[in-house]
């Protein structure tokens, strides 16, 4: 049986979270092709430029300069071609406010960033079938992934 390539999309200002992610992608064993952006303005910019190669999912980080991703996730929801694209939005805060209102704005799953490297490849793994699943089924649970051992809370 053949693996389907997944097309991740990975909006991050930090250089150095962009290179962690990159490297932990490329142990997990499976078929996977990268793009990455460094803020909400080149993310939008990537979109309007390849609306008819769109990502399996976007991992969109929270705090960026010139558009955050808060700003960027509105403006996806408003767009009937960015609209159904998987998000999977990451930060350091754990406030329920914050993760309440990302639902609500269209997120499908959060995590928090997580401290290490073995961490971050186990939520990764979870977050990818998750989000997948989600585009081929328009399934509408929204999920937390705990980067400090990649469990759904229960």
């Amino acid at each position: 049986m053949k693996t389907k390539l997944i097309k991740i999309l990975l909006a991050d200002d930090d250089t150095d979270d962009r290179i962690f992610f990159k490297q932990a992608l490329g142990e997990l064993e499976l078929s996977a092709e990268l793009t990455t952006v460094v803020d909400g303005e080149e993310l939008m910019n990537y979109f309007s430029q390849n609306l008819e190669n769109l990502p399996d999912v976007l991992f969109l980080d929270i705090n960026m300069p010139r558009k955050n991703g808060v700003e960027c996730l509105a403006e996806m929801k408003q767009n009937s071609k960015l609209k159904n694209v998987p998000v999977v939005m990451f930060s350091t805060s754990n406030e329920w406010d914050t993760i309440n209102m990302l639902f609500k704005s269209g997120t499908n799953i959060y995590i928090h960033k997580p401290g290490d490297f073995a961490q971050l490849k186990q939520v990764i793994q979870h977050a990818l079938p998750i989000a997948v699943e989600k585009t081929e089924n328009k399934n509408p649970l929204k999920y937390i992934l705990n980067a400090a051992n990649g469990d759904r809370p229960s």
